[in-house]
């Protein structure tokens, strides 16, 4: 049996298009041809991949879509939704590639990126992660990777002020002509959207902590991944398509309070006591300042009553039961 460079995991919930389009980009160009990127000094090469989707219980058909037009591909249909970390985990456990990748299934992949990742980690023994560079559907540039969480982006989070501060390393971002340049940088954390871990770094920190149902588990991970002594970084000559949070945006207010609820976890596992009073502080000023711009809403007629009562109720939610 040859030997598997790559392991794609892709975790899916009633994306069923956008799935297509994602396996189908993956299909398409993983047996292709690289001519390798001089500064990563790699000859032409080929990608053994093998290619797993863990379903969370999916109702609009995407499990069906999968087994009907990518039979190839190792499907996994989970009774019910349990979260992006455990999900990932239920095929990491069954992945045998020397590189395992995390891939949102609202991305598409453009043509040598898996090529160009994985010929840059085999000439850089010290990386262990390490993700592309992110588009929008229009090609815009998304910000790709971070900084770990400040007090600063907490607070920026809440109270933009200035589109230069919430552009700025202040706010944990990397400049854009960093991208633009095309020259692998180091980072602290891809984006979780399209995340390669080397498989000896994940077989001695770990793979991901199921306790994050779904947020920051990438970060958690790239934590323990830099404590242990790894670099990672960012392959901007890797250009992958997101169309950014199609899955979560179905249950916005839901979503607000798992956010806070994982970065709540987060930071009670890699934080200060100091920090977190600090951000708990913040936290609740600006969820007072977001619910006060929802009554204003609300009386101009912007937002509907019913919205308005699930938004505070997220709120509270937040403010109560996670902080």
């Amino acid at each position: 049996m040859s030997q598997i460079d790559l392991s794609i995991v892709v975790v899916s919930y009633n994306v069923r298009e956008l799935l297509a389009r994602c396996l189908q980009s993956v299909f398409s160009i993983q047996n292709s041809v690289f001519s390798g990127q001089s500064q990563l000094n790699t000859e032409h090469c080929t990608l053994n991949t093998e290619v797993f989707v863990v379903d969370n219980a999916s109702r609009d058909g995407s499990a069906a879509m999968v087994r009907e037009k990518f039979p190839h591909v190792h499907l996994i249909e989970n009774e019910t939704n349990r979260g992006f970390a455990a999900a990932n985990n239920q095929a990491f456990a069954l992945t045998r590639g020397r590189y395992v990748m995390m891939l949102n299934p609202d991305t598409e992949v453009r043509a040598g990126a898996l090529e160009t990742l994985v010929a840059f980690m085999d000439a850089h023994p010290r990386a262990g992660a390490c993700g592309g560079k992110l588009v929008y559907g229009d090609g815009s540039l998304q910000h790709s990777a971070f900084a770990f969480p400040t007090l600063a982006q907490i607070f920026f989070d809440f109270f933009p002020i200035n589109w230069r501060f919430t552009e700025s390393r202040l706010n944990g971002r990397y400049p854009r002509a960093w991208y633009a340049r095309g020259v692998p940088f180091q980072v602290d954390h891809p984006l979780g959207a399209d995340f390669l871990v080397r498989r000896e770094t994940a077989e001695q920190v770990g793979w991901l902590d199921e306790q994050f149902f779904i947020y920051c588990e990438e970060i958690d991970w790239a934590m323990r991944i830099k404590r242990a002594g790894w670099e990672i970084w960012c392959v901007p000559q890797a250009e992958i398509v997101h169309h950014e949070a199609q899955s979560t945006r179905q249950f916005r207010e839901a979503m607000f309070v798992e956010l806070w609820r994982a970065r709540a976890r987060l930071f009670r596992k890699h934080y200060s006591r100091a920090f977190r009073f600090a951000a708990r502080l913040i936290v609740r000023v600006g969820l007072w300042n977001e619910a006060r711009k929802a009554r204003a809403a609300a009386r101009r007629g912007e937002v509907t009553q019913d919205e308005l009562a699930r938004r505070l109720d997220a709120y509270r939610q937040v403010a109560h039961n996670v902080w």
